[in-house]
């Protein structure tokens, strides 16, 4: 399977207008319509594929959520195996969720050295010395999460994985009719961005941390 790219799929580039894309949209739908191509056994999945890549490009929001997301131009093969599609995505939405609480951490200096004596005293209680000891760190990571997360982040987070869940859908990680299959598809993704931020906490607290 071959990545497909919406603005491709339209035929606009990626600096194109919302008015440009509007027109290639209404083009293209009249151009492949199944009422207009009724001998082709293609249409219909082609006017799919157009109202897919219309539907996150054609919106403000999703459309600045799918730049962040897309795969940067590079060789690859034609064909590609949905499950590497899969993890590449999941490796994005980590990467977003890791620098996002990263640099919301690096903003508390005075927390961080504050969760630095928590997780020193919890890791000492276990091991009997002090180190920077990672399922520590994770799990009160996982506990103070909510403390920097707003409703603002939380609200970007849904985003970029309902957008990426739509990627993931054009390429057929999951089908569509699915519904089981789609709930499963979506919740890895929010999971990898979660991940991805608990990941982002520990790696600020790392920064400061100096064994005693």
């Amino acid at each position: 399977m071959s990545r497909m790219d919406y603005y491709r799929v339209l035929g606009v580039s990626r600096e194109a207008s919302e008015e440009e894309i509007k027109k290639a949209y209404r083009a293209l739908v009249f151009e492949h319509h199944p009422d207009r191509n009724p001998d082709s056994a293609d249409a219909e999945s082609k006017i799919r594929e157009i109202n897919a890549a219309y539907e996150i490009v054609g919106d403000a929001e999703k459309r600045r959520s799918y730049d962040r997301l897309f795969w940067a131009d590079e060789p690859r093969a034609d064909v590609i195996d949905p499950s590497v599609i899969l993890g590449e995505m999941e490796a994005k939405l980590f990467d977003e969720g890791r620098k996002e609480l990263f640099a919301v951490l690096m903003k508390d200096v005075t927390r961080v050295k504050a969760e630095l004596n928590i997780i020193r005293e919890r890791t000492v209680a276990k091991q009997g010395y002090d180190s920077f000891l990672e399922s520590v760190v994770a799990a009160r990571a996982a506990e103070i999460i909510n403390d920097f997360v707003t409703d603002d982040m939380d609200g970007r987070k849904q985003r970029l994985v309902e957008v990426a869940t739509e990627m993931m859908l054009s390429q057929g990680v999951a089908k569509r009719g699915d519904q089981a299959g789609v709930r499963t598809l979506r919740h890895q993704l929010d999971a990898a961005f979660q991940n991805g931020r608990i990941h982002g906490i520990a790696s600020a607290l790392e920064l400061f941390y100096e064994r005693r």
